[in-house]
């Protein structure tokens, strides 16, 4: 008797267990991920930069359709191909990177349309104010990488903000767009 009660004591350990061993984790590539930003100029053509720096984390278990992941982004390395912009970007004005040099994005809300993440929900902290936003996947697929030997998972993920939501409305009194938006493209290894 003994023994069949310590039996079903252990079922919901082992079940946990085994729903656990599937959820894998992986780190980000910063060679293959970036986070770039696009804001309208006037109606006339686009601004577009991207954060040179990244680094993160996801946790993610296709068959049990979960995940998370946690993106912290150096805004000190925005980056527009162009210095005097760069530094206007760096500034009190918008970025304000001397108070706030990183940005970050956590998630544990992934949905899934049969095996593929569609869209990941999460919190996004910029400039110390954090709000919601949803990435859509534009692109996902998980692939056995030939060089590094191990499952790779990613895609191309994005969301439209309004950026003054996070204190960043440098330009909307101008008529610059107040709408930006955000473009994640990332590849994580398995480990």
């Amino acid at each position: 008797m003994k023994k069949t009660l310590l039996a079903l004591a252990l079922v919901p350990v082992l079940f946990a267990s085994a729903a656990n061993a599937q959820s894998a984790a992986y780190a980000i590539d910063p060679t293959h991920t970036f986070v770039t930003f696009e804001i309208d100029h006037f109606g006339t053509s686009t601004n577009r930069g991207r954060f040179d720096k990244k680094e993160g984390t996801v946790s993610f278990d296709r068959a049990g359709k979960t995940g998370k992941v946690d993106i912290t982004i150096d805004t000190t390395s925005v980056n527009t191909g162009t210095a005097p912009f760069d530094g206007h970007l760096k500034s009190a004005d918008i970025l304000n990177v001397a108070a706030h040099p990183t940005a970050r994005f956590v998630s544990d809300k992934f949905v899934f349309e049969g095996d593929k993440v569609k869209e990941v929900t999460g919190q996004f902290t910029l400039l110390g104010k954090t709000h919601p936003i949803t990435l859509k996947a534009n692109k996902f697929n998980c692939y056995m990488n030939p060089m590094v030997k191990r499952e790779v998972c990613g895609g191309d993920f994005e969301a439209t903000i309004k950026r003054s939501q996070w204190g960043a409305s440098y330009g909307i009194n101008y008529g610059f767009s107040d709408d930006m938006r955000l473009v994640v493209q990332v590849e994580a290894v398995k480990q």
